[in-house]
């Protein structure tokens, strides 16, 4: 039974670190939409802006790794 419960509590676990990564990584990404004077979703669809779907990818891979490394401690 004590490996059950171990597991329960990793489950947990995990799932609260992935709802709070979540969460930061949306209001992270949200503000850099709201900061920007353009239409990020237009300049990248329509456009086909591949210099800032660049940019905007490199920013959301160093979001992930700051959050991945906050939760990792």
């Amino acid at each position: 039974m004590p490996d059950v419960q171990n597991l329960i509590k990793a489950v947990v676990g995990t799932l609260v670190f992935v709802a709070v990564g979540l969460i930061v990584f949306l209001l992270a990404f949200m503000l850099i939409t709201k900061l920007t004077p353009f239409s990020i979703r237009k300049e990248i669809e329509e456009d086909q802006n591949t210099a800032l779907a660049i940019v905007i990818g490199s920013v959301i891979l160093g979001l992930a790794w700051i959050i991945s490394a906050a939760i990792h401690g």
